[in-house]
């Protein structure tokens, strides 16, 4: 049983930080913050998981996969403990585990590759490439050119 909730800990963890650089990590934190309070976790654990999101994108290149591997592996000790507290069960971590999993997949299979291309002129304005754009507000000074008339 321990080596099976081993495996289950280390598999969520590694998930969990693979979705902290996705899209979907809003979604993968609440899921995992859940879990983590449901089983008596510390009050400040969403708090513990965006810093760990923030110290993995603050980390170069050279440094990513030593803070990879670091936060993995505290969150799976994290996990495991928590597995082990919570009567020796693992189905509440193997559902999680496989709410992360269903995440990751999805969060995969949202990447598009854009293409764009401006031609026929001269742009006197901002040009955005995006696929989603929202809220956005362009400050633009109104100031009269001599060349346009």
């Amino acid at each position: 049983m321990d080596s099976e909730l081993a495996v289950l800990a280390a598999s969520g963890a590694t998930t969990l930080v693979s979705l902290m650089v996705t899209d979907s990590w809003t979604h993968a934190r609440e899921l995992v913050g859940r879990y983590l309070t449901r089983t008596g976790a510390d009050p400040n654990t969403f708090d513990d998981l965006q810093d760990a999101r923030t110290r993995l994108l603050a980390a170069d290149a050279t440094e990513r996969e030593g803070t990879t591997r670091e936060i993995s592996r505290r969150y799976g000790d994290r996990l495991r403990r928590l597995a082990k507290a919570d009567d020796g069960s693992d189905e509440a971590l193997r559902a999680l585990l496989t709410s992360l999993l269903q995440l990751s997949a999805s969060a995969a299979g949202t990447w598009r590759t854009v293409d764009n291309h401006i031609s026929g002129g001269v742009q006197h304005g901002p040009v955005v490439q995006s696929g989603t754009v929202t809220g956005l507000t362009f400050h633009v000074d109104h100031v009269p050119r001599a060349d346009r008339q």
